[in-house]
C-alpha cells in the first residue's frame, strides 16, 4: 500500500513537471516567432495576450499596404492644384498690360482742320497704322475733355498724331456699300461690316471729322481696311482744306 501511494505521488509530480516544461517550450517559441516578424518586418502575427485575446502586428496586406504608399502622393496632388489655382488667381488680379484707351496725357488739342494726306500702309503687328480700323479713345465734339472708347479708320499722321474718321453703327443713311449721303448735313459713307464690330452690324464713317489721335490712346488693331473701300472714303473727306 506504502509502495502504491509512492508510485502515484511520483507519477503527478512527473505529469506536473511534463506539464510546466510544455507550456514553457509553447511560449517560447511563439515568443521567438513575433519576435523574428518584428525584426524582419513580416506579416500579422498573433500571440496570446493577458487578457486572453490576441495580440496584431503590423497590418502589411496589399490593399494596406497600397493605401498607406498612395497617400502621401494624393496629399501632395492636392497640395500643388491648390498652388496651381492660387497662380491662377493672382494672374487673373494682374492689371491688363493695354487697357483701355485713355485720353492723351497733353489735353486734346482739337479736330484736324487741315488738308489730309492720305497714307495705306496697313500690317497687323500691333501698332495703329494708316488703313486699319482700330479702337481708340475719342473726344466728344462738343467736350473734348470726355470721350469714348470707339472704332476708328486711320488714314494719316499729324506729327506725332494719327488721323482717324470715326466709325459707327447707327444708320444715318440708307444704301449700299460705298454709297455717301447727307445727313443734317453731315456727309456719311456705308462701308457695309467688318471685324471691328463683333455683332456684325452694318457700319458708316463720317467725312467731315477728322479727329487727333495719341498713338498710345488706341488700344487694339481691329481689321484692315480693303483698299479699293479705303480709297472711296478718303478721296471724300472734307474738313474744309484750311491749312
Amino acid at each position: 500500500m506504502a509502495n502504491s501511494n509512492f508510485s502515484q505521488r511520483l507519477i503527478r509530480r512527473g505529469l506536473r513537471a511534463g506539464i510546466n516544461a510544455l507550456s514553457r517550450s509553447i511560449d517560447q517559441e511563439q515568443v521567438g516567432r513575433l519576435a523574428a516578424d518584428l525584426l524582419l518586418g513580416g506579416g500579422t502575427s498573433t500571440s496570446p495576450d493577458s487578457r486572453g485575446g490576441t495580440h496584431r502586428g503590423p497590418d502589411t496586406s496589399p490593399g494596406r499596404a497600397d493605401k498607406q504608399k498612395t497617400s502621401p502622393q494624393k496629399r501632395g496632388g492636392s497640395q500643388k492644384k491648390r498652388d496651381d489655382f492660387s497662380i491662377a488667381r493672382r494672374a487673373e488680379k494682374q492689371p491688363i498690360k493695354q487697357g483701355f484707351p485713355k485720353r492723351p496725357s497733353g489735353g486734346y488739342p482739337g479736330d484736324f482742320t487741315g488738308t489730309v494726306r492720305p497714307v495705306y500702309s496697313p500690317d497687323l503687328d500691333g501698332n495703329p497704322d494708316p488703313g486699319e480700323v482700330v479702337w481708340a479713345w475719342v473726344p466728344y465734339e462738343e467736350d473734348s475733355t470726355k470721350g469714348k472708347d470707339r472704332p476708328v479708320l486711320l488714314v494719316g499722321h499729324d506729327g506725332s498724331w494719327l488721323l482717324g474718321l470715326m466709325l459707327t453703327s447707327q444708320d444715318h443713311v440708307p444704301g449700299n456699300v460705298g454709297e455717301i449721303r447727307q445727313n443734317d448735313g453731315t456727309p456719311w459713307i456705308n462701308i457695309g461690316s467688318g471685324d471691328w464690330d463683333s455683332k456684325n452690324r452694318p457700319s458708316e464713317i463720317r467725312l467731315d471729322r477728322v479727329i487727333r489721335i495719341a498713338p498710345n490712346a488706341v488700344r487694339r488693331e481691329g481689321s484692315i481696311m480693303p483698299m479699293t473701300l479705303y480709297s472711296k472714303i478718303v478721296e471724300n473727306i472734307d474738313t474744309g482744306g484750311q491749312g
